[in-house]
């Protein structure tokens, strides 16, 4: 008997060894544990806002390729729209006449980093230079300062949160994925859009995708038809006195 019980005990210490480990290996900058047990620690950056204002931010990501980027302006200043872009450095270099357009047309600029890397693989030095350089490009051009950043790919960390946070940048993410970037047709990224908006949503687009030009008019006439008010990102977060949820929900604490 005494054997028996002893042998058990020793699978149960294993087993509970065993589990341990495994939910503390890291899952996508998540800790595993915090994912299986449906908590977690981490920080979190913003997705969307907790408003009961039929208000929406729609947002570009411009990594590669511009020529589009001037009709998107022209087309969201048709519709009293101010949007967001969000910038790589190279990008920047590259088409500095265009990220001027964007700023003299009263747009909003933030940083998407230097060379769009995925951040979580990088030190934290590696990340402040990323942040730091694709900065200085944009400020360079516009003068302003730069108080947003979306990471590449969505991918994030505690240790790129803080990162951005130490620069005064908050990190954004978004609830409504256009994915305008897989070839969609116009009517199809113009649904899943409508689809999926609702108060407080960050919407994400891209400048350069094969169909935005014929979507975005179709996009902005029906979101004010349904009486929502499209802007920028900054026009839509709170600046102060917020916390955010585990699901990347902003609320206010006032």
């Amino acid at each position: 008997m005494f054997c028996v019980v002893k042998s058990k005990t020793i699978k149960y210490v294993l087993i509970v060894l065993l589990a341990t480990i495994l939910l503390a290996i890291s899952i996508n900058g998540a800790v595993s544990a915090e994912v299986f047990f449906g908590y977690s620690t981490r920080k979190v950056p913003i997705y969307c806002v907790d408003t009961q204002k039929a208000q929406v931010a729609i947002s570009f990501d411009a990594a590669w390729g511009a020529d589009k980027t001037k009709q998107i302006v022209d087309i969201c200043k048709e519709y009293n729209v101010r949007a967001t872009f969000f910038l790589v450095g190279f990008w920047v270099d590259k088409y500095g006449d265009m990220v001027k357009y964007i700023d003299d047309n009263g747009f909003e600029i933030g940083t998407h980093t230097n060379t769009h890397p995925d951040m979580v693989n990088l030190s934290a030095d590696a990340q402040s230079m990323e942040l730091d350089k694709s900065i200085e490009l944009i400020t360079n051009i516009t003068g302003k300062e730069v108080e947003l950043f979306r990471a590449p790919f969505g991918s994030y960390n505690n240790t790129l949160l803080d990162t951005a946070e130490s620069k005064g940048l908050k990190t954004i993410q978004w609830d409504v994925d256009s994915l305008d970037w897989k070839g969609l047709s116009a009517e199809a990224i113009t649904l899943r859009i409508l689809n999926g908006v609702k108060n407080g949503s960050i919407i994400l687009c891209h400048n350069n995708s094969d169909h935005i030009v014929e979507a975005l008019p179709m996009v902005l006439d029906r979101l004010t038809k349904k009486g929502y008010k499209v802007g920028a990102v900054g026009d839509l977060i709170y600046k102060d006195n917020y916390t955010i949820d585990r699901t990347g929900l902003q609320k206010t604490t006032i």
